[in-house]
């Protein structure tokens, strides 16, 4: 069995949180996932000391995102994902497991160990991940879908100021580099996860606060949250 192999369906019939990075997270109330299996991405160490929870995956695929922070994940204490284009920034060890995504196949992988599609936002990697976990519900905070940039999608730009599209004006402000989003493309991918889960008998929830998005089932983080048994 392969590393990553050991992690096919370890949380078969359970639900895992997905948590994205925007501004809507500073008005959910995170205690709520105290208890829950949550799959963290990219920055969220920022807010690591408020939030009142700790993830139990991490994943990261844009290599911006992982020369800026590789310091910083080296002491994250959870098992994490990262994209084989980003990995020269992180070694691989006991927690840091390096993961195809620059020649996996264009659809929805259901094998990690094979290999998964970036699908223009790491929300989607995250989501082919809770599938290969094994998860029957996934529910996504901070899936604010917004952003203010200047520039084509998908190019490098310098985010000058504090950063408005996240939930630290830290995040990529001041002068860092980072990719402009690519929405339309992101929905298209979106798309084929919740098609993929209900093909399967799972679900896909959005618990965002005042999100955006429109593709999966929306629904109050408060009663998502408490109303768990």
């Amino acid at each position: 069995m392969s590393r990553l192999g050991m992690f096919r369906d370890r949380h078969a019939g359970e639900r895992g949180v997905i948590v994205a990075n925007g501004p809507s997270l500073n008005a959910t109330d995170l205690s709520l996932l105290a208890g829950e299996t949550v799959i963290g991405m990219n920055k969220l160490y920022l807010g690591l000391d408020r939030f009142g929870f700790y993830p139990r995956y991490y994943v990261a695929v844009n290599r911006h995102v992982v020369e800026q922070s590789a310091d910083r994940l080296r002491d994250l204490n959870c098992v994490k994902f990262i994209g084989d284009r980003a990995g020269s920034h992180l070694e691989e060890d006991g927690l840091t497991h390096i993961i195809n995504t620059s020649a996996a196949p264009a659809r929805f992988c259901h094998d990690a160990s094979m290999g998964v599609h970036e699908g223009w936002t790491v929300t989607y990697v995250a989501l082919q991940l809770a599938y290969f976990l094994g998860f029957e519900e996934v529910v996504l905070v901070g899936l604010d879908h917004r952003y203010r940039f200047e520039g084509d999608p998908n190019t490098a730009s310098v985010l000058e100021g504090p950063d408005p599209n996240h939930f630290s004006v830290e995040y990529f402000g001041h002068g860092q580099v980072w990719n402009n989003p690519d929405l339309a493309r992101s929905e298209q991918s979106y798309r084929i996860a919740r098609a993929e889960f209900e093909a399967a008998g799972r679900r896909i929830i959005d618990a965002t606060v005042d999100g955006a998005c429109t593709i999966f089932e929306k629904a109050d983080h408060r009663d998502v949250f408490r109303g768990w048994q």
